[in-house]
């Protein structure tokens, strides 16, 4: 049996920004192909979505759904040091980039360069650098150096080392969205070793570029077709002293967290009842997210053909899109027990 902390400490080390979702895609196939067998197809499709599926026929379609990509950083210019200009792809506070290391995909290291403190006038110490006034430093001498090494339109991702934090909670890069892919994959392993059978027509759909909203989730919801549809998450939490209780989202450690809606999409109020009827059943820890929020790729999904019935199932992140993600392993685990319930027990009505 797979281990679902080990399949997100190697699959949050790869190397996976949005468009380049390659590494991890090939990660996640090599580790699932092991399972198909008469009943079941691993395929890609021609928008790169890995999608493995166990065949029902007539049976409702239901699809499981995590994006494999991450944020990350572009390239833009090479200056006469030898320096980076850069982009943000996704959403990154520029608060959280100076002097953090960053690696390309040929594994070129650099660290992200700002003006040291003590340079700083007493109005630049009030605010935050901007992205347009960073460079990554990989160490070349001039810019021909640099041009051995690294291209405009590269990418850099965090570079980030995957630990544990006290009894509970996990911290490394790109948990936002491998926390997903690997429960996912621990769920076609549990499938297929149990030989445990289902209600449904399922479909796993590994996709991508959801971090720039251009996702390959809306692709695969066209050709799949699915009824229902459950996305696995991260979501951003200000679990902090100063945050009042209706803004703090979620709790780490509280349990798989529940949504009834973001700023995308409107969840299916059904399958959210269904989905606590069985944590309630089988006792799994959920809450109730506090305050409406983010996005994800339900907004894709939801929209996609005559529409689709959506819910999201999230752990709460701290330190989201950073080198230093934060989540719970308990509420990681909650959400896997979550979704084997759907899968396994009696149809959605």
């Amino acid at each position: 049996m797979i281990r679902l902390n080990q399949e997100l400490k190697e699959l949050s080390l790869l190397f996976g920004p949005s468009g380049f979702e390659d590494r991890v895609k090939q990660a996640i196939k090599e580790k699932i192909e092991k399972c198909v067998r008469e009943d079941s197809e691993l395929y890609e499709d021609k928008a790169g979505n890995l999608i493995y599926h166990i065949k029902n026929e007539g049976k409702p379609r239901l699809m499981i759904n995590a994006h494999m990509d991450e944020v990350s950083l572009m390239v833009t210019e090479i200056t006469e040091k030898g320096q980076l200009y850069f982009g943000n792809v996704g959403g990154i506070d520029p608060i959280v980039l100076s002097s953090k290391r960053v690696i390309s995909e040929n594994g070129i290291c650099g660290t992200i360069l700002t003006k040291p403190v003590h340079l700083l006038s007493s109005e630049e110490r009030d605010k935050v650098c901007p992205v347009s006034e960073m460079l990554i430093d990989i160490g070349a001498r001039d810019k021909a150096d640099c041009e051995k090494y690294v291209s405009i339109g590269d990418y850099f991702v965090f570079s980030a080392d995957y630990m544990e934090l006290g009894k509970d909670l996990i911290c490394g890069k790109a948990l936002d969205d491998r926390l997903g892919c690997a429960i996912m994959v621990r769920l076609i392993y549990e499938l297929y070793e149990s030989k445990k059978k289902t209600d449904y027509d399922l479909y796993f759909a590994f996709t991508g570029r959801e971090e720039i909203s251009y996702s390959t989730a809306f692709l695969a919801t066209e050709n799949i077709r699915p009824d229902y549809a459950i996305v696995i998450e991260s979501k951003a939490v200000s679990d902090l002293p100063d945050v009042s209780d209706d803004k703090k989202v979620a709790i780490l450690g509280d349990g798989v967290i529940v949504s009834f809606a973001d700023r995308g999409a409107i969840y299916d109020r059904g399958l959210i009842n269904h989905i606590m009827s069985l944590c309630d059943k089988k006792d799994i820890k959920y809450q109730v997210n506090k305050y409406v929020s983010g996005g994800n790729d339900s907004a894709n999904i939801q929209k996609s053909i005559e529409g689709v019935k959506v819910s999201v199932l999230s752990a709460g992140s701290r330190y989201i899109h950073s080198q230093s993600n934060v989540i719970s392993r308990s509420d990681f685990e909650s959400i896997y027990k979550a979704t084997y319930e759907v899968i396994t027990n009696d149809r959605i009505n």
